[in-house]
């Protein structure tokens, strides 16, 4: 009874979002497929980038989450409300190679299509977008950026620089991690830590 009235509380506050097909790669734009293709030279770079600026033990501190090598079976999270935190690791132009944010609200929900949605709710950068299932251990994210307070929220294709790919993870009991590498913005690996 419980979980029923979560999904029917979690339809009820979704958002509009673009249907997603059953594969991932059928929505996403090229560009961002190469960009997910490049995945595992993103976390070693965006790593090598804050190391070389002496933020090796700030990494450290933040364990499993920055640690590409972490990925636990049953990355579905379950639909509701959720704390989160950015994490943005290295910069291609020089900027801060570690930057870590505070807490806000995201939120896990289902369409009234049926697929599994991701939304960051409070912040000056909200992700929003579709959760595809892709490997037994990890969800592709295809959405958009939203930026200021004044903004509705962003969507997937309307924009290329506001158009994010990533993949999302289980790296703990009820916690997650969404993985955005070489946005288009200041950093060149962006993680979305989510907890309950």
């Amino acid at each position: 009874m419980r979980l029923a009235a979560v999904l029917v509380l979690s339809l009820s506050t979704a958002g509009p979002a673009l249907a997603a097909s059953a594969d991932w790669r059928a929505d996403a734009r090229r560009a961002d497929v190469r960009r997910l293709e490049r995945l595992d030279e993103a976390w070693t770079t965006a790593l090598a980038e804050a190391r070389a600026q002496g933020q090796g033990r700030a990494l450290t501190r933040l364990g499993v989450l920055a640690d590409p090598r972490v990925s636990l079976p049953r990355p579905q999270p379950t639909p509701g409300a959720y704390r989160c935190r950015t994490v943005k690791i290295g910069s291609p132009n020089g900027g801060p190679g570690l930057v870590t944010y505070g807490w806000f609200r995201c939120r896990v929900a289902l369409s009234p299509g049926g697929d599994l949605t991701l939304e960051k709710v409070t912040g000056s950068q909200r992700q929003a977008g579709n959760l595809y299932p892709e490997a037994p251990r990890r969800l592709v994210f295809l959405g958009a950026v939203a930026w200021g307070s004044g903004e509705g929220r962003a969507q997937y294709g309307r924009d290329a620089e506001r158009d994010q790919i990533g993949v999302f993870e289980r790296i703990g009991a009820d916690r997650y991690r969404l993985t955005l590498p070489w946005p288009h913005q200041e950093s060149t690996l962006d993680l979305l830590e989510l907890r309950r």
